[in-house]
């Protein structure tokens, strides 16, 4: 919490001009799936280079991509691919955004604990979040309304779920979520409100899974097998909803930066990002 606070108090006053590294301070902004894991390898990595400072904030996918555009990030992290508008948009800038994978994850699909459904199909699920399933008995569950949760429209994880469930990976698709879908700013207000409301449904990274939480076995089809949200399923391939993460930054990697990356995909690197319930890029 310590280094949190001295992130976002050095945050505010860094200049808004800086595309490299500024007196061995380094501004990391986005996804806020990807915030803790990223804030484990920052801290770890100031103790070992002590004299340089690591800044971590979240906001989303989108946000940080646009904090790498503008000039006020040096790394943004980011759940989704950059789009093309928004290399357009760097490029005219003077931008180059430069894209290095980090790590693996798997999207969970979470209920509370106590709805007895326990296992869906995709198709079952973009029909859930697409409005066209409204109620748990429709599923086996139980005589009950379903409360859709996602992530706001900025959020990487937002776009992924859109795209490769609800649009099944169509790029022709127009699926999307239904307009009684609450849409909350963190993946953390979603478990929170997943552990409260028995009739809630939402997604996230899989390392915000925990015991108030329940997440379901998901399979491509109904005659595929269910999968859970596994490190070793990611791996495989067999779970169905799984991502690349990524770090974008202007141009490659130079000097201190490049020092923290090769950090980060170092075989210590990836042992912190199976510890934060990630999967590794690297093994």
């Amino acid at each position: 919490m310590k280094s949190l606070i001295l992130s976002l108090f050095f945050l505010a006053c860094f200049s808004t001009h800086s595309s490299a590294a500024v007196n061995n301070s380094v501004r990391i902004k986005g996804s806020d799936t990807m915030v803790n894991l990223a804030q484990s390898w920052a801290e770890k990595y100031m103790e070992i280079k002590p004299e340089v400072f690591l800044a971590v904030t979240g906001g989303g996918s989108g946000t940080g991509l646009s904090s790498l555009i503008s000039g006020t990030c040096e790394i943004a992290m980011s759940s989704r691919e950059i789009k093309g508008k928004e290399i357009a948009l760097a490029e005219k800038r003077g931008i180059h955004p430069y894209e290095i994978k980090v790590a693996l994850d798997g999207l969970a699909v979470v209920v509370n604990p106590q709805n007895p459904v326990g296992k869906l199909t995709m198709e079952q699920l973009a029909g859930i979040f697409t409005g066209a399933i409204c109620n748990w008995k429709e599923l086996g569950g139980n005589d009950e309304k379903i409360v859709l949760l996602s992530r706001e429209v900025n959020s990487g994880t937002h776009v992924y779920f859109k795209e490769h469930v609800l649009r099944r990976g169509n790029p022709q698709g127009t699926e999307e979520f239904a307009p009684s879908a609450l849409l909350l700013s963190s993946s953390q207000a979603i478990a929170d409100e997943i552990a409260q409301n028995p009739g809630a449904i939402g997604y996230y990274g899989m390392g915000y899974v925990c015991v108030k939480q329940k997440a379901v076995l998901v399979a491509r089809d109904a005659k595929s097998a269910y999968e859970a949200p596994t490190i070793d399923n990611v791996i495989s391939g067999r779970y169905p909803i799984s991502r690349p993460l990524f770090f974008y930054l202007n141009g490659s990697p130079q000097g201190m930066l490049k020092d923290f990356i090769d950090y980060c995909l170092s075989g210590d690197g990836q042992e912190i990002v199976v510890k934060t319930d990630f999967v590794p890029y690297k093994r």
